[in-house]
């Protein structure tokens, strides 16, 4: 069986029970970073010493037949080096090929930076969108933004303290002025900040230097204001490249109109 384990975040007090009762009967783990591994390991007072491998971005997809393998004997837990594997971590191929080869996978639940950051963000919760790092180059990241200018959910970024200047202006250079912002720094640590504001207004702060793990969220869109008319002749426009039901879908999220109503009307301009 794959284990996939999450690991605090920051405070080793959030560490669960069940975590260290797997740890401590753990004889294989498959580890973001061997030798945070073992801090962990020291700073939790497991004594169990399981064997260690590295599954990192650089070797997962070559690492994951042999895994799998030693899974169908025995269970291998996996750790990415804080939260939960997977999520903008290793474990995804490893868990596609273990599904694909019918080894059962199963997760010791545990912290996340993204839901931590989301709760503590005062944003809506309801609906939201994880997008993990936006791109390095400036081109690729406004192009990224560029697509999620009418994304009504509330969106959660991780972001690099070196480069979160220049994101947070490309992030209001995209979605305008005054889209809320809120940057959260060193989650569940000593030294954990929140900072609530404009992108702009962040950026500024972010101009004297930031350290730390950082995550970005960042308010939804507000539905834009067309009419219903309006918004019907939206959806044929867009029939011409996509599905009726598909250009339906995508209006209905950017204007708050009734995707149902909006199919209907459509089938009835059309003559159906």
């Amino acid at each position: 069986m794959i284990i996939l384990a999450a690991t605090p975040i920051g405070n080793l007090g959030d560490a669960s029970r069940r975590l260290v009762e797997t740890l401590e009967g753990a004889r294989l783990v498959a580890a973001e970073d061997t030798r945070v591994a073992r801090r962990l390991l020291l700073g939790l007072g497991v004594d169990n010493r399981p064997r260690l491998v590295a599954l990192h971005d650089h070797n997962e997809r070559e690492r994951s037949a042999e895994l799998v393998g030693l899974a169908r004997d025995g269970d291998v837990v996996v750790l990415s080096d804080a939260g939960m594997p997977t999520v903008s971590d290793p474990g995804y191929h490893l868990v596609a090929a273990a599904i694909e080869a019918g080894v059962a996978v199963t997760v010791v639940p545990g912290p996340s930076a993204v839901l931590t950051a989301l709760a503590v963000s005062g944003l809506p919760t309801d609906r939201f969108a994880f997008e993990g790092f936006l791109p390095r180059k400036a081109g690729e990241r406004a192009s990224a933004l560029a697509a999620l200018v009418e994304e009504r959910r509330t969106m959660v970024f991780f972001e690099s303290p070196n480069r979160l200047a220049e994101s947070l202006r490309a992030i209001g250079h995209a979605f305008g002025a005054s889209r809320r912002v809120v940057v959260c720094r060193e989650l569940t640590k000593l030294h954990e900040e929140v900072r609530r504001g404009t992108a702009a207004e962040l950026a500024e702060w972010a101009d004297a230097g930031v350290r730390g793990e950082v995550v970005v969220v960042v308010g939804g869109a507000e539905p834009r204001t067309v009419g219903f008319d309006a918004a019907v002749q939206e959806v044929l426009l867009l029939t011409a490249t996509e599905s009726l039901r598909d250009a339906c879908a995508s209006v209905a999220a950017s204007t708050g109109h009734s995707r149902r109503s909006l199919y209907e009307a459509a089938l009835k301009a059309r003559g159906f």
